[in-house]
């Protein structure tokens, strides 16, 4: 009802009106034109409206006010655009990056589906590799107890051949006849008997799949996995180093455990359960906590610091048993002696005993000697301390009447 009495056109003919320039009607007041703009509530108005709603409200002729308004109108319609323009380019780039991920992606695949499938090809010539390895090591052990087997069929064959002919003679043959065959049976019998044998199977069952080994490269591939085949026997397994059997008090020790499987061959892995233990002989509350470091190659580092000294009782162990001189008993000695003295080349030693050689240190040999007074026995013509004489710098201090000399010899020496 309300648009009953208004002139109504078509959307898209409101271009076509507009630059018609057919006039505009109120909608409040539909015989006046709008022709005034209300600046206070922004939107035209008519005659009556200035006078009705919009009294006291800054107004204007719409053709005064079109330009300021329609400028600012451009200015938001170029931002606009601007966004608009700048959406269009984002939606383009993801669509192109949408475009590019998809072949990207099917590249990747290619490339995922080329190497997996040359992987499991490794794998499956790794796998080949490793059973035929494995079966070889089967035939030549298989071959090797064959042969041990044969030769001591063979030797058990000789030996009850003999023994049954033994028995037969001395049950059955005349005085005469034993002691005409005696020295041809009992030469064969220690023939036989001298023959050395191997009581134990020539070979093991010390075969291992290490998986996590790494295995060199298969088709350009890095695969793990190998078979080993040597198993650590402990009564093959020795013990090496300095401090094995002595030591000093609150000082670090170390010795070495070589692991050999059952021909003696050296292991060339770790990984073997090793333990060790060092009771006090005399406090059997004593012990000393050792540590074990796997050096990755067949051998281990053990490393002891004793804090009380005495005999100890030490055991190693490699899977539970004992190795080769194992257990073995330490000595720990009393804390290191340091030297008193000083280590140095004396000018009377080094120059063979000459009474005129003078000694840089500043004392003075007994007699008139230029030489130093440590009272040293003989010349030893190299660097040695003054308090005991020993010529090793790392040495212990012997002590004995050469400390209390050398003491002589210092004093000496300060006072002149």
């Amino acid at each position: 009802k309300k648009m009953a009495s208004r002139a109504v056109t078509e959307l898209e003919n409101t271009k076509d009106c507009s630059q018609a320039g057919k006039a505009l009607f109120c909608p409040s007041h539909p015989t006046e034109e709008l022709r005034l703009f209300c600046e206070q509530c922004d939107q035209p108005a008519c005659q009556n409206c200035v006078t009705d709603r919009h009294q006291q409200h800054p107004y204007d002729f719409t053709g005064n006010v079109i330009h300021r308004h329609g400028d600012a109108l451009r200015k938001v319609l170029k931002n606009t655009q601007e966004h608009r323009d700048t959406l269009k380019d984002v939606l383009s780039k993801i669509d192109d990056m949408g475009s590019a991920i998809h072949s990207r992606a099917e590249a990747v695949a290619t490339e995922i589906c080329l190497f997996t499938s040359g992987y499991v090809k490794a794998i499956e010539e790794h796998r080949d590799r490793l059973l035929k390895q494995l079966e070889d090591l089967k035939v030549q052990k298989e071959n090797l107890l064959h042969l041990q087997k044969a030769r001591l069929q063979q030797l058990l064959l000789d030996m009850k051949t003999g023994v049954e002919f033994t028995e037969r003679l001395l049950t059955s043959g005349s005085d005469l006849e034993i002691l005409i065959t005696k020295g041809v049976v009992a030469s064969r019998l220690a023939k036989l008997n001298s023959i050395a044998y191997n009581t134990r199977p020539s070979v093991d069952d010390g075969i291992q799949f290490c998986p996590k080994k790494r295995a060199g490269q298969c088709g350009g591939y890095e695969v793990f996995g190998a078979i080993l085949n040597k198993v650590v026997d402990p009564s093959r397994c020795t013990l090496h180093g300095e401090d094995l059997h002595s030591a000093c008090q609150n000082q670090l020790a170390s010795f070495t455990l070589l692991c050999n499987d059952s021909m003696g061959e050296r292991m060339v892995r770790g990984g073997e359960a090793v333990q060790v233990t060092i009771i006090h002989k005399d406090k059997r509350d004593c012990a000393v906590k050792p540590t074990v470091c796997d050096n990755d190659d067949g051998t281990y580092h053990i490393s002891y610091s004793p804090e009380e000294p005495g005999l100890y009782a030490c055991c190693v162990f490699v899977k539970g048993q004992h190795v080769q001189g194992s257990p073995f008993t330490l000595m720990v000695k009393t804390k290191f002696h340091e030297h008193q003295g000083v280590f140095h080349c004396c000018t009377f030693c080094s120059s063979g005993g000459q009474k005129a050689a003078c000694c840089a240190c500043g004392g003075t040999m007994p007699g008139g000697f230029q030489g130093c007074g440590h009272g040293h026995k003989g010349h030893p013509g190299c660097p040695h301390w003054s308090c005991c004489g020993q010529v090793k710098k790392s040495s212990e201090c012997l002590g004995g009447p050469l400390s209390d000399l050398s003491q002589k010899g210092l004093l000496r020496t300060v006072t002149l």
